[in-house]
C-alpha cells in the first residue's frame, strides 16, 4: 500500500543523524512483521501452523483509559453489567448451563454470548463483582462436563445431531478465563471435549445451519489449545472442522446471506490457511469481504446493508446491520490482523467501531437496537417490513429486545481494547488500534516494560507514548499508519526520527529503549469526500477515521420496555421495566438535505470546527462531539419517509432542486443515533 508524500514524513537532516549516533536506533516503513522467527514469551502458532504476524496479548495486558475505559464503565453500569438481573436466559433457575446433563428450559447461545464480554470487562476493569459472577458460570461449566467429554445444553437438531454452536462462544469464555487465571482445568476440559468431537461421524458433525456456518469459531479454539498443548490429533480435528463447515470459498457466492454469519464466518478460509498453507484459502476470505461490500456495502460506516438477510435490490444506505454483526465484524478484523498482518483489517475495525457500533446504543448503554443503518431518520417501535428484512419493532432502543444482540453486544469494546496492542514475532510490540491506556508486556530479552499512550484519537491526531522500563532494553516497536493518513510524523524525545523507506503500513522502530523515553506519533487528518458511484452517486464526508452525519435534533420518547419488546424476548420475573425503559428516537429537525459540495476540493465547501473535550469523557453523542463540520446544502422536498416508515431510497445524484442554500452541521457518525451519512449531491448551477 503506497502513501503519497510519505517521503516528506520525517527525515533526516544532518543534525538528526548525529543525535542517534550513540544509539542502535533504526526506523523504517514495513508492510508487516517478519515471521521467520517466533515470539519467545507469548503463545503463537506451533508448527506445522504458519507463524502469525501478530499475537494477541493476555486479556489483562492492556488497561484502557480515556473514552474507551468510559465506554466499558458505562457497559458495566448499564445493560451489560445488569443483564443477569433482566434476561431469563441468564436465570440461575432451570438453566441448562447449570445442569450436568445439559437439561433445562433456558440454555443456548445467550449465556456465552453475554459472558464472553461481561467476564472480559471484569478482568480488564479488575472489577471484583464481575469477576466473581463470571467465576460462578465458569466453574459451573468446568464442573459439569459429561463423562464423554461433551458439555453445555444438550440440544439436538435432528436425530443424533448434537448442536455444537452454543459451545463455541463458551470455549472463548474459557480461553479468556485461562489467560486471566492460568487455571489448568481449562486445558484438560477442552482436550476431553475435542477428543469427543473427533469421535462424531461427519454426517452428525456441524450439520445445523448455525454451527455449520460458524465452524471457524470451533477452529480457532482448536488452534488455541494445540498451541498450548501440542496434541497432534487436534490438527486432525481442525481438518475435520473445516471439511464440515459451510463452504466460504465459493466464487461470487456465499453459503448464506445472513448478516451475522457473513461478518463472523467470512474469515474461516484465512483461518484454515494457517494449516493448509494454500494461497487460495487466504484469497477466499478477501474475496468474501469484497463480494459483500461491492454488492451490499456501497455505504459508509464499514459495514453492509443486510438487515437480517441481504436481499437483491436492497442496497440503499437505509438498509441496516445487526448489532451482533458489528461485534462479529470487529472480532473478525482483529483475528485477521493476527493471521494476515494486513493493516487493512485494523482500518476496517476502526471504521465499524467509530462510525457504526457506538451508535447502536443509548449514550448510557442501558438499551440498544437490533438494527442500525447509515441513513435512518427514525428509530421507533414500528414494524418496517418489508422495507427492512425483519417484522417487528427492530429499530427502537429496548433493553429487553433482540435476545442475540442483547447478550452479544457486551464483547464489542472489550475485544477492541484487548487487541489494541499486539505482540510481534520478533519480541516486539505493535500499536494497532490507537487509544488511551497502558500496555504491560515482555519484550526483547524478556524484560517487562510498560508503554502508556495518551491520546484523544480518533478525535485528535496526536498519540503520545511513554516507555517505563527498570533497565534499558532493545526491542522493535511497530506503529500502524492508517490508510487515510499520508504524512505521519514520529518523534523520539522531541526529535524527529528519520525513516529509510518510502512505503509501508507500519513504522518499525528498533531502539535501546530507556525509562521515560517519549514517542509521539502525529497522524494528520484531512477532509475527504467518498463518492459512492454504485449508490446513486451519493457522498460521505470523512475527517481522519471518522465519517460525519447530518446533525438531526433527537427527540427521545420513553416507552414501556415489556410492551414494545420483540416477540421472542423473555425477562426474569423481577425485572423492572421502569428501571430499564425503552426509547423511540424521533427527528425534531429536518433531515432531507443534499450537500452542496466540491468533492475534489472539500476544504472549499467544508470547515472543521474543534470544540472542547466532554467533561464526562463520552464523545459519542451529538451534544458532546468534540469535532463538527460546517457544510452547505439544500432541502430535497421529494425525499421523505416512505410507506414503510423508513428514509426513502436515495434520489439519483446530482439532484437539481430549487430553494435557498442552508447552513448545515455535520457530527461524527458514531454519536448520531439518527443519521444521514450518505448524502445526495446538489447539482451546481455553475
Amino acid at each position: 500500500m503506497k502513501y503519497t508524500g510519505i517521503i516528506n514524513f520525517l527525515f533526516a537532516c544532518l543534525g538528526t543523524t548525529g543525535l542517534f549516533a550513540q544509539s542502535p536506533l533504526q526506523a523504517k516503513l514495513v508492510m508487516k512483521p517478519d515471521t521467520s522467527s517466533g515470539n519467545s514469551f507469548y503463545t503463537s502458532n506451533r508448527a506445522p501452523l504458519l507463524n502469525q504476524f501478530f499475537l494477541k496479548l493476555p486479556v489483562t495486558a492492556f488497561k484502557p483509559g480515556g473514552w474507551l475505559k468510559k465506554s466499558l464503565e458505562l457497559q458495566r453500569d448499564g445493560l451489560t453489567g445488569h443483564l443477569g438481573e433482566i434476561s431469563i436466559w441468564l436465570s440461575k433457575q432451570n438453566n441448562a448451563w447449570l445442569n450436568k446433563e445439559g437439561k433445562g428450559e433456558y440454555g443456548w447461545e445467550e449465556l456465552p454470548y453475554w459472558l464472553k464480554g461481561y467476564a472480559d470487562i471484569g478482568y480488564v476493569l479488575n472489577d471484583a463483582k464481575m469477576i466473581r459472577e463470571s467465576r460462578f458460570w465458569i466453574d459451573a461449566v468446568l464442573n459439569n462436563q459429561r463423562d464423554n467429554g461433551d458439555f453445555g445444553p444438550a440440544v439436538e437438531k435432528g436425530e443424533g445431531k448434537r448442536d455444537l454452536w452454543t459451545n463455541m462462544p463458551m470455549l472463548w469464555c474459557l480461553q479468556s478465563y485461562y489467560e486471566y487465571s492460568g487455571d489448568s482445568r481449562v486445558l484438560g476440559f477442552m482436550s476431553r471435549y475435542f477428543k469427543w468431537q473427533l469421535t462424531l461421524a461427519d454426517d452428525k458433525f456441524l450439520e445445523d445451519y448455525w454451527e455449520k456456518s460458524r465452524g471457524g469459531d470451533n477452529l480457532y479454539s482448536i488452534y488455541w489449545l494445540y498451541n498450548r498443548t501440542g496434541e497432534k490429533w487436534l490438527l486432525d480435528l481442525a481438518v475435520k472442522t473445516d471439511r464440515n463447515t459451510a463452504d466460504w470459498r465459493q466464487e461470487n457466492n456465499l453459503p448464506n446471506w445472513h448478516n451475522v454469519n457473513i461478518a463472523q464466518c467470512f474469515r474461516e478460509p484465512a483461518q484454515y490457511y494457517m494449516l493448509s498453507r494454500k494461497p487460495s484459502d487466504l484469497k477466499a476470505t478477501y474475496d468474501n469481504f469484497k463480494l459483500i461490500r461491492e454488492t451490499f456495502g456501497q455505504v459508509p460506516g464499514g459495514m453492509f446493508g443486510a438487515d437480517e438477510n441481504a436481499r437483491k435490490g436492497y442496497t440503499d444506505p437505509r438498509q441496516a446491520v445487526e448489532t451482533c454483526g458489528l461485534v462479529e465484524q470487529m472480532t473478525s478484523d482483529q483475528m485477521l490482523l493476527w493471521y494476515t498482518g494486513d493493516s487493512f483489517w485494523a482500518d476496517n475495525c476502526e471504521d465499524v467501531a467509530f462510525n457504526t457500533f457506538s451508535a447502536a446504543f443509548l449514550p448510557d448503554y442501558k438499551a440498544l437496537r437490533y438494527l442500525t443503518a447509515p441513513n435512518m431518520a427514525v428509530s421507533d417501535g414500528r414494524n418496517h417490513h418489508p422495507g427492512i428484512d425483519n417484522s417487528g419493532p427492530f429499530l427502537m432502543m429496548n433493553p429487553f429486545s433482540s435476545r442475540c444482540c442483547q447478550h452479544n453486544h457486551a464483547a464489542g469494546w472489550v475485544y477492541y481494547a484487548e487487541n489494541s496492542w499486539m505482540a510481534t514475532p520478533d519480541n516486539g510490540l505493535a500499536a494497532q488500534l490507537y487509544t488511551e491506556g497502558e500496555v504491560s508486556a515482555k519484550v526483547g530479552n524478556g524484560s517487562d516494560v510498560k508503554i502508556t499512550a495518551a491520546t484523544r484519537y480518533p478525535f485528535d491526531d496526536l498519540i503520545s507514548f511513554t516507555v517505563s522500563s527498570p533497565s534499558p532494553v532493545t526491542f522493535p516497536l511497530y506503529l500502524r499508519i492508517p490508510s487515510w493518513c499520508r504524512q505521519p510524523v514520529v518523534t523520539l524525545n522531541g526529535k524527529q526520527i528519520p525513516v529509510n523507506e518510502k512505503t509501508g503500513n507500519y513504522i518499525k522502530i528498533i531502539n535501546l529503549w530507556k525509562n521515560g523515553d517519549a514517542i509521539s506519533l502525529r497522524l494528520p487528518m484531512k477532509l475527504n469526500v467518498h463518492v459512492w458511484e454504485k449508490n446513486k452517486n451519493s457522498v460521505s464526508v470523512n475527517y481522519g477515521p471518522l465519517t460525519y452525519s447530518l446533525k438531526i435534533e433527537e427527540n427521545y420518547v420513553r416507552k414501556d420496555s415489556k410492551a414494545t419488546a420483540i416477540g421472542d424476548s423473555k425477562w426474569q420475573q423481577g425485572a423492572d421495566p421502569e428501571k430499564w425503559p425503552s426509547f423511540e428516537i424521533l427527528p425534531a429537525s429536518a433531515w432531507n438535505y443534499g450537500l452542496a459540495i466540491d468533492a475534489r476540493h472539500p476544504e472549499r465547501s467544508l470547515k472543521v470546527v474543534k470544540k472542547s473535550w466532554p467533561a464526562d469523557n463520552n464523545p459519542f453523542t451529538n451534544s458532546n462531539a468534540p469535532l463538527e463540520i460546517k457544510a452547505k446544502g439544500k432541502m430535497i422536498p421529494s425525499w421523505g419517509i416512505d410507506q414503510y416508515g423508513l428514509v426513502d431510497t436515495l434520489p439519483p445524484g446530482p439532484v437539481s432542486v430549487a430553494g435557498p442554500t442552508a447552513d448545515l452541521t455535520l457530527v461524527p457518525m458514531g454519536g448520531a443515533r439518527l443519521r444521514i451519512s450518505a448524502f445526495p449531491v446538489i447539482k451546481s448551477n455553475n
